[in-house]
Protein backbone atom coordinates (compact mmCIF):
# COMPACT_ATOMS: atom_id res chain seq x y z
CA UNK A 1 0.00 0.00 0.00
CA UNK A 2 1.42 3.35 -1.05
CA UNK A 3 0.98 6.34 1.24
CA UNK A 4 2.57 9.57 2.36
CA UNK A 5 5.17 9.45 5.14
CA UNK A 6 2.47 10.27 7.67
CA UNK A 7 -1.30 9.75 7.41
CA UNK A 8 -2.20 10.88 10.93
CA UNK A 9 -4.35 13.84 9.90
CA UNK A 10 -5.83 11.95 6.97
CA UNK A 11 -6.79 9.01 9.17
CA UNK A 12 -8.49 11.33 11.67
CA UNK A 13 -10.39 13.14 8.93
CA UNK A 14 -11.39 9.89 7.23
CA UNK A 15 -12.70 8.45 10.49
CA UNK A 16 -14.90 11.51 10.94
CA UNK A 17 -16.05 11.41 7.32
CA UNK A 18 -16.98 7.75 7.48
CA UNK A 19 -19.15 8.51 10.48
CA UNK A 20 -21.04 11.01 8.33
CA UNK A 21 -21.21 9.08 5.06
CA UNK A 22 -24.56 7.56 4.26
CA UNK A 23 -25.24 4.65 1.96
CA UNK A 24 -25.36 5.19 -1.78
CA UNK A 25 -28.94 5.27 -3.02
CA UNK A 26 -29.82 2.46 -5.41
CA UNK A 27 -31.45 4.60 -8.08
CA UNK A 28 -30.33 2.89 -11.30
CA UNK A 29 -32.28 0.02 -12.83
CA UNK A 30 -30.64 -3.36 -13.26
CA UNK A 31 -33.06 -4.95 -15.74
CA UNK A 32 -31.33 -8.25 -15.85
CA UNK A 33 -31.93 -8.97 -12.16
CA UNK A 34 -35.10 -6.84 -11.95
CA UNK A 35 -33.52 -4.77 -9.20
CA UNK A 36 -31.86 -1.43 -8.63
CA UNK A 37 -28.25 -0.61 -7.84
CA UNK A 38 -26.15 2.35 -6.78
CA UNK A 39 -24.28 3.66 -9.81
CA UNK A 40 -21.02 5.61 -9.81
CA UNK A 41 -22.82 8.95 -9.49
CA UNK A 42 -24.67 7.71 -6.39
CA UNK A 43 -21.42 6.60 -4.75
CA UNK A 44 -19.81 9.99 -5.50
CA UNK A 45 -22.84 11.80 -4.10
CA UNK A 46 -22.78 9.65 -0.95
CA UNK A 47 -19.28 10.83 -0.01
CA UNK A 48 -19.29 14.37 -1.41
CA UNK A 49 -20.47 16.33 1.65
CA UNK A 50 -18.57 14.30 4.23
CA UNK A 51 -15.34 14.52 2.27
CA UNK A 52 -15.66 18.26 1.69
CA UNK A 53 -16.44 18.92 5.37
CA UNK A 54 -13.29 17.08 6.48
CA UNK A 55 -10.75 18.33 3.95
CA UNK A 56 -10.76 15.10 1.96
CA UNK A 57 -10.78 14.47 -1.75
CA UNK A 58 -9.92 11.62 -4.09
CA UNK A 59 -8.49 10.95 -7.50
CA UNK A 60 -8.88 7.86 -9.64
CA UNK A 61 -5.97 7.05 -11.91
CA UNK A 62 -6.01 4.60 -14.81
CA UNK A 63 -2.89 2.51 -15.19
CA UNK A 64 -1.62 1.08 -18.48
CA UNK A 65 -1.84 -2.66 -19.04
CA UNK A 66 -0.66 -5.06 -21.73
CA UNK A 67 -3.76 -7.19 -21.17
CA UNK A 68 -7.37 -6.66 -22.21
CA UNK A 69 -8.30 -5.05 -18.92
CA UNK A 70 -8.69 -1.72 -17.17
CA UNK A 71 -6.68 -0.93 -14.04
CA UNK A 72 -7.95 1.75 -11.68
CA UNK A 73 -6.55 3.01 -8.38
CA UNK A 74 -8.38 5.32 -6.00
CA UNK A 75 -6.14 7.62 -3.97
CA UNK A 76 -7.57 9.52 -0.99
CA UNK A 77 -6.06 12.97 -0.35
CA UNK A 78 -6.17 15.30 2.65
CA UNK A 79 -5.78 19.06 2.72
CA UNK A 80 -2.64 18.60 4.84
CA UNK A 81 -0.92 17.01 1.86
CA UNK A 82 -1.19 13.48 3.23
CA UNK A 83 -2.45 10.76 0.92
CA UNK A 84 -3.02 7.04 0.72
CA UNK A 85 -3.30 4.80 -2.34
CA UNK A 86 -6.00 2.17 -1.99
CA UNK A 87 -4.56 -0.41 -4.37
CA UNK A 88 -5.16 -1.19 -8.03
CA UNK A 89 -8.39 -2.84 -9.11
CA UNK A 90 -8.15 -4.70 -12.42
CA UNK A 91 -11.23 -5.73 -14.40
CA UNK A 92 -11.19 -7.63 -17.70
CA UNK A 93 -12.62 -6.02 -20.83
CA UNK A 94 -15.36 -8.03 -22.49
CA UNK A 95 -14.75 -6.60 -25.95
CA UNK A 96 -11.74 -4.68 -27.17
CA UNK A 97 -13.52 -1.55 -28.35
CA UNK A 98 -14.53 1.81 -26.91
CA UNK A 99 -17.78 0.45 -25.48
CA UNK A 100 -16.08 -2.51 -23.83
CA UNK A 101 -13.39 -0.38 -22.21
CA UNK A 102 -15.86 2.31 -21.17
CA UNK A 103 -18.16 -0.21 -19.50
CA UNK A 104 -15.33 -1.95 -17.65
CA UNK A 105 -13.87 1.39 -16.57
CA UNK A 106 -17.20 2.50 -15.06
CA UNK A 107 -17.47 -0.77 -13.12
CA UNK A 108 -13.88 -0.47 -11.92
CA UNK A 109 -14.27 3.15 -10.79
CA UNK A 110 -17.48 2.38 -8.88
CA UNK A 111 -16.15 -0.70 -7.09
CA UNK A 112 -12.78 0.91 -6.34
CA UNK A 113 -14.32 4.08 -4.89
CA UNK A 114 -16.88 2.14 -2.86
CA UNK A 115 -14.19 -0.08 -1.37
CA UNK A 116 -11.82 2.81 -0.64
CA UNK A 117 -14.42 4.91 1.16
CA UNK A 118 -16.50 2.19 2.80
CA UNK A 119 -19.69 3.08 0.94
CA UNK A 120 -22.44 0.46 0.73
CA UNK A 121 -25.68 0.82 -1.23
CA UNK A 122 -28.90 1.36 0.70
CA UNK A 123 -32.58 0.97 -0.08
CA UNK A 124 -34.25 4.27 -0.98
CA UNK A 125 -37.65 3.44 0.54
CA UNK A 126 -38.08 6.38 2.90
CA UNK A 127 -38.12 4.07 5.91
CA UNK A 128 -34.42 3.66 6.52
CA UNK A 129 -34.61 5.38 9.91
CA UNK A 130 -37.42 3.20 11.22
CA UNK A 131 -36.66 -0.29 9.94
CA UNK A 132 -33.88 -2.73 10.68
CA UNK A 133 -30.89 -2.53 8.39
CA UNK A 134 -30.98 -5.08 5.56
CA UNK A 135 -28.34 -7.80 5.49
CA UNK A 136 -25.16 -7.35 3.49
CA UNK A 137 -26.48 -9.59 0.74
CA UNK A 138 -29.68 -7.56 0.38
CA UNK A 139 -27.58 -4.41 -0.01
CA UNK A 140 -25.67 -5.83 -2.96
CA UNK A 141 -26.65 -5.11 -6.53
CA UNK A 142 -27.41 -7.91 -8.97
CA UNK A 143 -23.86 -8.30 -10.24
CA UNK A 144 -22.44 -8.42 -6.72
CA UNK A 145 -24.99 -11.04 -5.64
CA UNK A 146 -24.16 -13.20 -8.64
CA UNK A 147 -20.44 -12.91 -7.94
CA UNK A 148 -21.02 -13.90 -4.33
CA UNK A 149 -22.97 -17.01 -5.34
CA UNK A 150 -20.38 -17.99 -7.95
CA UNK A 151 -17.54 -17.41 -5.50
CA UNK A 152 -18.94 -19.78 -2.86
CA UNK A 153 -20.37 -22.51 -5.11
CA UNK A 154 -19.75 -25.81 -3.23
CA UNK A 155 -19.28 -28.07 -6.28
CA UNK A 156 -18.40 -27.77 -9.94
CA UNK A 157 -21.98 -28.68 -10.85
CA UNK A 158 -23.37 -25.89 -8.65
CA UNK A 159 -20.78 -23.51 -10.06
CA UNK A 160 -21.79 -24.23 -13.64
CA UNK A 161 -25.48 -23.80 -12.82
CA UNK A 162 -25.17 -20.41 -11.10
CA UNK A 163 -22.67 -19.18 -13.68
CA UNK A 164 -24.95 -20.14 -16.57
CA UNK A 165 -27.94 -18.39 -15.00
CA UNK A 166 -25.98 -15.21 -14.29
CA UNK A 167 -24.25 -15.16 -17.67
CA UNK A 168 -27.49 -15.61 -19.62
CA UNK A 169 -29.15 -12.83 -17.61
CA UNK A 170 -26.28 -10.46 -18.41
CA UNK A 171 -26.26 -11.59 -22.03
CA UNK A 172 -29.96 -10.80 -22.35
CA UNK A 173 -29.26 -7.10 -21.77
CA UNK A 174 -25.87 -7.12 -23.52
CA UNK A 175 -23.97 -6.31 -20.32
CA UNK A 176 -20.60 -7.37 -21.65
CA UNK A 177 -18.62 -6.22 -18.65
CA UNK A 178 -20.77 -8.37 -16.35
CA UNK A 179 -20.37 -11.37 -18.66
CA UNK A 180 -16.60 -11.03 -18.54
CA UNK A 181 -16.58 -10.58 -14.76
CA UNK A 182 -18.77 -13.66 -14.28
CA UNK A 183 -16.48 -15.71 -16.52
CA UNK A 184 -13.38 -14.65 -14.60
CA UNK A 185 -15.10 -15.45 -11.28
CA UNK A 186 -16.20 -18.86 -12.57
CA UNK A 187 -12.69 -19.73 -13.73
CA UNK A 188 -11.24 -18.69 -10.38
CA UNK A 189 -13.75 -20.78 -8.43
CA UNK A 190 -13.30 -23.70 -10.81
CA UNK A 191 -9.56 -23.68 -10.12
CA UNK A 192 -10.28 -23.68 -6.38
CA UNK A 193 -12.81 -26.50 -6.60
CA UNK A 194 -11.18 -28.82 -9.12
CA UNK A 195 -8.68 -30.46 -6.74
CA UNK A 196 -11.41 -30.94 -4.12
CA UNK A 197 -14.43 -31.92 -6.21
CA UNK A 198 -15.49 -35.52 -5.41
CA UNK A 199 -15.81 -36.38 -9.12
CA UNK A 200 -12.26 -35.17 -9.83
CA UNK A 201 -10.88 -37.00 -6.77
CA UNK A 202 -12.57 -40.23 -7.87
CA UNK A 203 -11.20 -39.92 -11.40
CA UNK A 204 -7.69 -39.30 -10.11
CA UNK A 205 -7.93 -42.27 -7.75
CA UNK A 206 -8.85 -44.58 -10.64
CA UNK A 207 -5.99 -43.46 -12.84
Amino acid sequence: MNKSESIKELATALAKAQGQIKGAVKDSANPFFKSKYADLASVVEAIRSAFAANGLSYIQSVEPSDKDEVRVETTILHSSGEWIGCGVLALPVSKVDAQGYGSALTYARRYSLSAATGVAPEDDDGNAATVAKPSLVKKMDGVEKALLVIGVAPTLKDLQACFTESYKAAQAVDDRAAMTIFTAAKNKRKAELSPKDPFVIEMEANQ
